[in-house]
């Protein structure tokens, strides 16, 4: 595992939504930073239940590793009501999901990663938080243009401009799939980590809590229900390989 950054470095702030990818990367912060907290976004999303599984899913990861229960510091919510005011998408409507005319599916929320980050900085600013971790990949998405490197390159350099700070954006899960998610998860907390993730975290688009797969709770057939249950079989596909 990689040292803690120094407390000098300042800590990290974690977009945190309760969903399989923002937990491995609060795991991942929790690893590297003396003092993380994390901010989770309440925008009207049809999929709020995520959402409420974030405070088992804090006391699960400070059961797992002491160290990280040290770490763990204050949670945020904030209430970005108005984005689902301007968002006719199937994230904040209930309405099917399917493509779009311009080839991006109704899930994509515009602007949904860049005012999280925005918003993030504003409260790591006051927090004197200097990191902040999100979930963003550009291996494993929808075509959504705010999860791309560039776009967050380019965030970077304009909420460092904008607020006179060093803000650092990292985005662990960048260049990973799915399946190297779930092993990611692994390394950092072995199988007890990737046992939580399955039994507490939410990513259905659609909210279902009802049926456990061999994957984790959801509708089984939603866009973020398929990619997690693929990239979990690649997962134990690569697991069998190496046994």
């Amino acid at each position: 595992m990689s040292e803690p950054a120094a407390a000098g470095e300042g800590g990290a702030l974690v977009l945190f939504s309760g969903g399989q990818d923002s937990t491995t990367c609060l795991a991942w912060a929790l690893e590297r930073f003396e003092r993380v907290e994390t901010v989770g976004f309440d925008y009207g999303q049809r999929h709020r239940v995520e959402l409420e599984r974030r405070s088992a899913i804090s006391r699960g990861l400070t059961r797992l590793n002491g160290a990280w229960a040290r770490r763990l510091k204050d949670d945020h919510t904030l209430s970005l009501a108005a984005l689902s005011k301007v968002s006719d998408t199937a994230l904040t409507r209930q309405v099917a999901i399917e493509m779009e005319t311009g080839g991006l599916p109704n899930t994509f929320v515009p602007g949904r990663n860049i005012i999280f980050l925005t918003f993030a900085a504003a409260l790591a600013y006051r927090r004197g938080l200097k990191h902040i971790v999100g979930g963003m990949c550009e291996t494993d998405y929808s075509g959504y243009p705010d999860c791309r490197d560039d776009t967050i390159k380019a965030l970077q350099v304009a909420l460092n401009l904008g607020m006179e700070k060093r803000f650092v954006l990292h985005t662990p899960l960048m260049w990973i799939d799915k399946g190297e998610t779930w092993s990611l998860a692994e390394q950092l907390g072995g199988t007890a980590l990737v046992d939580l993730i399955l039994e507490d975290t939410h990513t259905c688009y659609l909210g279902e809590r009802g049926a456990r797969h061999a994957w984790g709770y959801g509708c089984g057939t939603c866009p973020a229900c398929t990619l997690r249950a693929e990239g979990f079989a690649r997962y134990r596909e690569r697991k069998d390989v190496r046994a």
